[in-house]
């Protein structure tokens, strides 16, 4: 029999490796929030698992990315936009460019995330006190404009550490929290084994979904922050290894928390013909099938989703402006705060006019996918450098990885266009 001196020490044994996590925990609160949970949700309920082999490719792609950005930083000491503008010819405007596109697409996602947590905080909230049934508005938007200026209120201790261990906490009660669900509403092995064959669902939306997917899951915000937290963590030419070790574990974390949302979408409302279109769809479709003790799990981790990009899409533009102005991130200075209030305000606007955020989630993540050939164009020619890269240029498996990852987004983007021509 265990001795609770022995699971003392195995539960600090896990904190501890919790802990230890590396950079990876950023691109993960980048990827996982709930514009990923949306999409996995309203995927796995409307088309089941057919959109699998999406995400497999965006998850191996994403690692690809993340290993070769930190690379870059680990053997220049400098950053990605900053390094743009410095050895690429047309590098400034490209830089501009990327930092005009991921800005908005993150912004646009930030709206989304604060208008589907502050929805489900309404809902868990009504469960308790349903004489707030006819204020949904009014709640939501007192929620939203609390969530927001805490997180304000916290990205202005500005510490690294402080950040990473707030993304560790929420990114772990995330993770737990869907996979646990995983166990009791799960889809049929041979649908999974389907999801694996590339296709395209032939429907209304089954082309925006795509783009969205990959918006969400191969976020080029994730591999441009990257150099300045690998920075931050104080790593150097030293933890190449660990380097690599924390993209590949990143992008398998990425991909075993999606697939599993998908998954309890798929298992518990796909069959049922129930897909989701609201927040409040989640409620009702999941409580009967997962019972209570499940649907409580799975908004847990969804809420914690969310709370852990709201983070990041706030910090996404005063990084990617730093970056391009001196490659060093100053959490102390005017202009982050300036930036960061501005980024605030603008995640309001889904509260404030009562929009459908899951709708604006969705819409908003297929915006991030046309950013994406420029910044693996970028790093494609940065690491190929002989000057900059010395004897850690990129080998022929690297180049293949990522040539094949620039075919994969400018596939997605023509997509993505198509998509939203469509759409408006």
């Amino acid at each position: 029999m265990e001795t609770p001196k022995a699971s003392s020490s195995i539960f600090k044994k896990l904190l501890a490796a919790v802990l230890a996590f590396g950079p990876g925990i950023f691109a993960i609160g980048y990827t996982i929030g709930t514009g990923s949970v949306t999409s996995m949700i309203v995927a796995g309920s409307t088309y089941g698992m057919q959109l699998l082999w999406v995400l497999v490719l965006s998850c191996i792609f994403s690692g690809v990315l993340m290993f070769a950005y930190g690379n870059f930083a680990l053997v220049t000491g400098e950053t990605a936009l900053y390094a743009f503008k410095k050895h690429l010819k047309w590098g400034k405007l490209i830089a501009i460019l990327i930092i005009i596109g991921i800005s908005f697409g993150q912004w646009n996602s930030l709206m989304g995330i604060l208008g589907i947590s502050s929805n489900i905080i309404y809902e868990i909230f009504l469960i308790y006190f349903p004489q707030l049934e006819g204020l949904r508005y009014e709640s939501v938007l007192v929620i939203a404009i609390t969530v927001i200026a805490i997180m304000y209120s916290l990205l202005l201790v500005g510490k690294y550490t402080f950040f990473e261990k707030v993304l560790v906490l929420f990114v772990t009660i995330m993770g737990l929290s869907f996979l646990i669900s995983l166990f009791m509403v799960y889809p049929m092995p041979i649908e999974v084994v389907k999801g694996l064959v590339p296709s395209v669902p032939q429907v209304e939306g089954g082309k925006m979904m795509v783009a969205a997917f990959v918006g969400t899951t191969m976020a080029a915000a994730t591999f441009l922050s990257r150099p300045l937290f690998v920075k931050g963590k104080g790593w150097s030419i030293k933890n190449l290894k660990q380097q690599k070790k924390d993209a590949i574990i990143a992008a398998c974390l990425v991909f075993a928390i999606s697939a599993a949302v998908m998954a309890v979408a798929s298992g518990a409302l796909f069959h049922q013909g129930q897909p989701v279109t609201k927040v409040l769809d989640m409620v009702n479709t999941l409580e009967p099938v997962a019972g209570k003790f499940a649907l409580t799990l799975f908004f847990f981790g969804t809420l914690s989703a969310g709370l852990s990009s709201i983070f990041p899409c706030l910090l996404i533009a005063p990084i990617l402006v730093a970056d391009f102005q001196s490659g060093e991130l100053d959490t102390s200075s005017k202009q982050f705060k300036i930036i960061t209030f501005i980024a605030c305000l603008f995640a309001l606007i889904v509260p404030i006019f009562g929009a459908n955020p899951i709708e604006m989630q969705i819409v908003s993540q297929v915006f991030n996918v046309f950013v994406l050939p420029l910044v693996i164009v970028g790093i494609l020619l940065l690491i190929n450098n002989k000057k900059l890269m010395t004897t850690y240029k990129a080998g022929i498996w690297l180049n293949i990885g990522l040539f094949a990852a620039l075919f994969f987004s400018c596939v997605i983007s023509y997509n993505g266009v198509v998509a939203l021509f469509n759409y408006f």
